[in-house]
């Protein structure tokens, strides 16, 4: 039988890198909602969406997050039940003490984890995102974008004045 899964044992900078490889829009959600804290109501009021649906979306980016940590959350078997899911998760972010689905214990953990320990992850996704600017890769990438736009900037130039004159 496999450990269960313990989100207490994931340091700040393995979450943070989980963090990352998680698509940008998840990332951007989970790390706003639950690493630096804003209320489920301003993560809605920023992307202008209901709260219904920011709470569909923070529990889907969870149980994926979940899934890349280690853990084994069952997906919702239906829309109900993911709606459900949904209001327990917000619940169980707002109060220790709410009730949750067996499915949804070890995201809520993990989740749980993250507000915890916020200010570290914010830190250690700090650190990586200036280690990937400094990087020779994103260096050459960088040359290699600002020679395409001053080729085409040439090329505009070029046709621009070798045009027909007109009638």
């Amino acid at each position: 039988m496999p450990p269960a899964f313990n989100p207490s044992q994931l340091a700040p900078a393995a979450l943070a890198v989980e963090l990352r490889n998680q698509p940008p829009r998840q990332t951007a959600l989970l790390r706003r909602r639950l690493v630096q804290g804003a209320s489920l109501e301003a993560c809605a009021a920023f992307y202008g969406v209901r709260l219904e649906a920011i709470s569909i979306h923070l529990l889907r980016a969870a149980l994926e997050l979940t899934t890349a940590a280690g853990g084994s959350p069952r997906p919702p078997a239906s829309d109900d039940e993911e709606e459900a899911w949904a209001r327990q998760l917000s619940a169980a972010l707002e109060r220790e003490t709410a009730s949750v689905s067996p499915g949804l214990q070890d995201t809520v953990a993990l989740c749980r984890r993250l507000q915890t320990v916020g200010k570290e992850v914010e830190a250690a996704l700090a650190a990586i995102e200036r280690l990937e600017a400094a990087s020779p890769h994103r260096k050459r990438e960088e040359l290699i974008r600002r020679l395409a736009v001053g080729l085409l900037l040439a090329l505009a130039a070029y046709f621009y004045l070798k045009r027909p004159p007109a009638p």
